[in-house]
């Protein structure tokens, strides 16, 4: 479902139009990367990252935002139960241990499963992962009642995850219950997972749309008895980064403990959002592999790492097994029937593709002037798409040698007016590239070429499509005789 540098091609995608770029030197001296400002140890024209001289990206994160947790964050991957709630998921136990097994390889530090008080099969799934011997936490997202908590505790989880509802809508229209009452369950519950001896997480439900008085007083109440973290919910996806930003820094500044979030995506910020709150000082970030959860899904796994990647490339290489996130997606998609969209952040099939003249050219010389991720960091590699009208010389050149043809710069900004010739009509294969290039090159080297000879050239692409034409006769000929037989 995307490019890899094993396949080469994307699973639901023909790539004949495309060229592959080797992650190898090309010998041209380029700039150091003045995007991300991160030093590689190296300089070529393939990755094209240079340590020689280090430019700050002014928009990176500064020491001086002391509870700026960007490079210092941990992810509660929350698949095997918001993913749960998306509309085609259903995961039997095979199906969720191995993805419980694929999320702990990548390195996630949180796995959080569905409330086991769900159903009899929630509970023996809880038990069956807990028992894997997985180096994550494992978690289990309860109701703020007595009763799950009970049945949470006994099946050997590493941690509860309590959440009630506390806006005005959930609590007149869901639980019916005031924050007196709310205030007085979450201490019995919290009280309770705590002497287990299990870490335990309070979060409200809506936060956003709830009042800032009741959330303060009761997220300083459960701090008090001794919670690990206090979680903020999105519920219905309405933040904005500054609303997320502005209640994050108030809570930091209100308890000790740990923060964590819980975003959904019903507005497209759920990325955004998340970046921001680990800029104002939460902790924990949840997410789900290709976001999926309720409705439109919650942060997702793959999205939240790319962006937090950009800003701190080599602390997140050093945290996570990036090239493992390509095979979780794709299990994913598989399990609940979707496609890894085309657009998705880093394994989509467009995320390293290189289309435009002007960007090709650029990516030749140095990948970092258009690409803020490196895609060898995750296992697969880039594109050059070659066979349209927006195609440059510096493109088809490296097509021509990669092929080691010998042709002048002259020369194949010839035979490149030719194909985007032909590209005018159709888009052309790889194959058709290479075949006019060859025919161009075989005119040249007998003489029957020269630059600027349209018509000749024509007259050989005629001879050569006929000539062809003429040979998979010949060779389906005996076949029908055969068959005939």
């Amino acid at each position: 479902m995307c490019p890899s540098l094993t396949d080469g091609a994307s699973a639901s995608t023909d790539r004949s139009e495309m060229v592959g770029i080797e992650n190898t030197n090309v010998g041209r001296p380029v700039p150091t990367n003045g995007v991300n400002g991160h030093a590689n140890g190296h300089t070529n024209g393939a990755n094209g990252h240079s340590s020689s001289t280090q430019r700050r990206n002014p928009y990176a994160p500064r020491a001086s935002e002391f509870l700026n947790n960007v490079a210092n964050f941990k992810i509660i991957e929350s698949t095997l139960r918001e993913g749960e709630q998306f509309a085609n998921a259903f995961f039997d136990t095979k199906t969720k241990i191995a993805i419980a097994k694929a999320l702990d390889a990548f390195g996630v530090e949180y796995i959080e499963l569905t409330s086991p008080a769900a159903s009899e099969q929630s509970r023996a799934d809880c038990e069956a992962i807990c028992k894997l011997g997985l180096r994550c936490k494992i978690l289990t997202h309860i109701r703020c009642h007595m009763d799950d908590a009970r049945i949470a505790v006994e099946t050997g989880v590493d941690g509860v995850d309590v959440v009630i509802g506390t806006s005005s809508f959930l609590r007149e229209f869901s639980h019916g219950k005031d924050m007196t009452y709310i205030t007085k369950t979450a201490i019995e519950v919290i009280n309770f997972v705590k002497s287990k001896g299990i870490e335990v997480r309070f979060s409200t439900e809506d936060s956003f749309r709830s009042d800032l008085v009741d959330l303060l007083s009761i997220y300083q109440t459960v701090d008090k008895i001794g919670v690990n973290r206090v979680g903020i919910a999105d519920t219905v996806g309405c933040a904005n980064p500054r609303q997320v930003y502005e209640l994050v820094r108030t809570l930091r500044g209100v308890v000790g403990c740990d923060i964590e979030i819980h975003l959904h995506n019903d507005t497209g910020m759920a990325i955004a959002n998340a970046y921001t709150a680990l800029e104002a000082g939460a902790t924990h970030i949840d997410t789900s592999v290709l976001g999926i959860g309720e409705r439109v899904g919650i942060t997702p796994l793959g999205g939240l790492v790319a962006c937090l990647y950009a800003a701190d490339p080599e602390y997140v290489k050093s945290k996570y097994n990036l090239p493992m996130l390509r095979e979780i997606e794709n299990l994913v998609a598989e399990a609940v029937e979707v496609n890894v969209p085309f657009m998705n952040p880093i394994t989509g099939y467009c995320a390293f593709t290189h289309k435009a003249g002007i960007h090709a050219k650029a990516i030749l010389n140095n990948p970092s002037t258009y690409e803020i991720l490196k895609p060898e960091d995750f296992g697969l590699t880039r594109y050059v798409a070659i066979g349209h009208r927006l195609t440059g010389w510096n493109a088809v050149k490296s097509r021509v040698e990669q092929l080691n043809l010998t042709l002048t710069d002259e020369q194949i900004k010839d035979v490149t007016a030719k194909i985007k010739e032909l590209a005018d009509v159709r888009t052309q294969s790889l194959d058709d590239v290479d075949t006019i290039l060859r025919v161009y090159h075989s005119g040249i080297q007998s003489g029957e070429l020269a630059v600027g000879q349209k018509e000749a050239l024509d007259r050989l692409l005629r001879e050569h499509r006929e000539a062809a034409t003429r040979e998979r006769g010949e060779t389906e000929q005996p076949q029908v005789v055969a068959a005939a037989a």
